[in-house]
């Protein structure tokens, strides 16, 4: 690095580093300028080593050990020099990435990790994104967190509870699909006398929280089979298991890879699946949802996120290497990692996949959860997925 190009980082005068050290003692009378030497044009190499020796101004030789220790400060506060050059260099990098907060379900599900698996392999920083990722319980909690502002976005929020929140005032809009029809399973004790969903009759089924697409799915499930059941929350997959095992609960809800284990131990068996029912197979049941507020102010950053996430989709279903970063990051063997992603076809996590809004709607008034169909300009005031970006 020349004298010039140091002073340009730092701003200031060009610096003579022999002139920042002190000279040690010497009987010699040490010295580093000779007659002539001019230190705005000391050389400073990468090391900004010291210049060469010059003759000391009383004419005496220059001792060799006061030269070598004059060198070795003027290396030291090189390094010094570089080493605070990095920092600024690495404080630029960190500022120039966007800080997104974002919402999510409970950890470890496939149709989930993108955005945990993207970030860690660095897809969102190719993006300038840093994201700040937040589990939640299930889709009701991660909806009042966005809403509250206190992330910016949500993955994996019950449609028609979003619909339904929107016509109500709340801050929202749609940014994206985060899954159509349903990986979700219902499950039973080995031993339970229930062999199919239809055996459920009078007993307790569950869900994952009020609101999520679990739920609308266990209201479905229990209509598409004429039962008299009852539904009730219970949190996650694994505090629904534990429940399941201790009889609270009869017939216990699951999500890919959570609980696959279990059924490969028999432990329990599976008694339905979501995409039993043929109308949520294309349905777009859970989306990826933007704070209003946040949207208008950053909507170049919620467009990177978005399309980072594409990104990420698209390397988590064609490299090797995301399943195993997908087992890692879900604790689980690389069989049952597979098995989680062959649930969740790919073109039915893709961002752009919004399907059949007409069935969503229609299930959502049958279930009470909206009043009615959102018009044709409310579903495009809230539907603002961003387009791709190259």
């Amino acid at each position: 690095m020349s004298g010039g190009t140091f002073t340009k980082i730092l701003g200031a005068a060009a610096y003579d580093a022999a002139a920042l050290l002190p000279l040690p003692a010497s009987r010699e009378g040490v010295g580093v300028r000779g007659p002539g030497h001019d230190s705005k044009h000391t050389n400073l190499a990468l090391g900004l080593a010291a210049s060469p020796p010059h003759p000391a101004r009383n004419g005496a030789p220059t001792s060799s050990r006061a030269r070598g220790e004059v060198k070795q400060r003027a290396v030291a506060f090189a390094c010094g020099v570089l080493a605070a050059l990095m920092l600024v260099v690495a404080a630029q990098t960190a500022a120039a990435e966007d800080t997104v907060k974002v919402a999510l379900g409970q950890r470890g599900e496939w149709e989930t990790a993108p955005s945990e698996l993207g970030q860690n392999a660095g897809v969102f920083g190719k993006r300038g994104l840093a994201l700040e990722l937040r589990y939640t319980n299930g889709g009701a909690e991660t909806l009042q967190a966005v809403i509250s502002g206190s992330v910016d976005i949500g993955v994996g929020l019950g449609t028609a509870v979003v619909m339904a929140a929107y016509v109500k005032g709340a801050p929202l809009r749609v940014i994206g699909n985060a899954g159509a029809g349903s990986g979700e399973y219902w499950y039973v004790p080995a031993d339970s006398p229930i062999k199919t969903m239809a055996d459920a009759d009078g007993r307790t089924i569950a869900y994952s929280t009020t609101g999520s697409s679990s739920h609308l799915i266990v209201l479905s499930l229990i209509k598409a089979n004429g039962l008299f059941a009852r539904a009730i929350p219970t949190g996650a997959p694994a505090a629904t298991l534990a429940q399941v095992m201790a009889g609270r609960v009869d017939v216990g809800w699951s999500s890919p890879p959570f609980g696959l284990d279990a059924v490969s131990d028999g432990k329990i068996r599976i008694v339905a699946r979501g995409n039993d029912l043929p109308e949520f197979r294309h349905q777009t049941t859970r989306l990826i949802v933007a704070n209003a507020g946040f949207l208008e102010r950053r909507k170049d950053v919620a467009a990177r996120y978005v399309q980072g996430y594409r990104d990420a989709l698209e390397w988590i279903y064609s490299d090797p290497a995301a399943l195993d970063a997908y087992a890692e990051f879900a604790k689980v063997s690389p069989a049952n990692a597979r098995e989680a992603r062959d649930v969740y076809p790919r073109d039915h996590l893709a961002v752009d996949f919004i399907g059949d809004l007409d069935a969503v709607m229609a299930d959502g008034v049958a279930f009470g959860t909206i009043a009615q169909p959102l018009t044709k300009q409310q579903l495009g005031a809230l539907f603002q997925v961003p387009a791709p970006i190259k």
